[in-house]
């Protein structure tokens, strides 16, 4: 259980750095907060994010019929190239527009739709998927993954854009970029040396 444990701290944490470096639905989320009772965007949220952390693992999973030495080989280039991407990509400067407002359940829509067709490939996505072919337990890092997503979701419901503003950019891409550094240097020295 504490083997689980750990990976679901380890897809949470690298899932959420990465997520909270330039990600345009941190805008969405607080744009769609603004114009929706929050109980709406909280559920499309959760279906949304748990679809998208669902493929990744799924993606994961496909990665593990491949031999262990293989995949942990590619795990490692997906963690370093998520590390580059997090480093290197600049932050978005103007927020995404929401939709026109709607009422009632339909209105749970918007949000879902919107968050599950953008973004797909950044880094938490690659990282989730990277670390399900690794440790060979997709419950634990879609749970990860998910709680990580619902956690950036909310922070931008509650605080809104002005989360960046608290935390510096230059100090979420280096977390960013050292957490995927870190997963890195664990996939390659089980892809040399197991």
């Amino acid at each position: 259980m504490t083997i689980g444990l750990s990976y679901i701290l380890a897809a949470y944490w690298t899932v959420l750095v990465a997520e909270l470096i330039g990600d345009k639905s941190i805008y969405t989320v607080a744009s769609l907060s603004l114009r929706f009772r929050k109980a709406l965007v909280l559920v499309g949220m959760a279906a949304a994010f748990g679809g998208k952390m669902l493929m990744a693992v799924l993606l994961g999973q496909v990665l593990v019929r491949v031999s262990t030495q293989w995949t942990a080989a590619a795990s490692a280039l997906v963690f370093f190239a998520a590390a580059l991407f997090s480093w290197f990509k600049r932050p978005e400067s103007v927020p995404a527009r929401a939709a026109d407002a709607l009422r009632g359940p339909r209105a749970t829509l918007v949000p879902f739709v919107l968050l599950l067709l953008t973004e797909w490939g950044d880094p938490g996505q690659m990282s989730a998927a990277a670390l399900s072919a690794q440790s060979h337990l997709p419950l634990a890092v879609w749970l990860g993954g998910t709680s990580a997503l619902m956690t950036k979701g909310v922070c931008a419901m509650t605080l809104g854009v002005k989360l960046r503003t608290r935390v510096p950019e230059r100090t979420l891409r280096t977390l960013a970029t050292l957490s995927c550094c870190v997963l890195g240097v664990l996939a390659l020295h089980e892809a040399l040396f197991h």
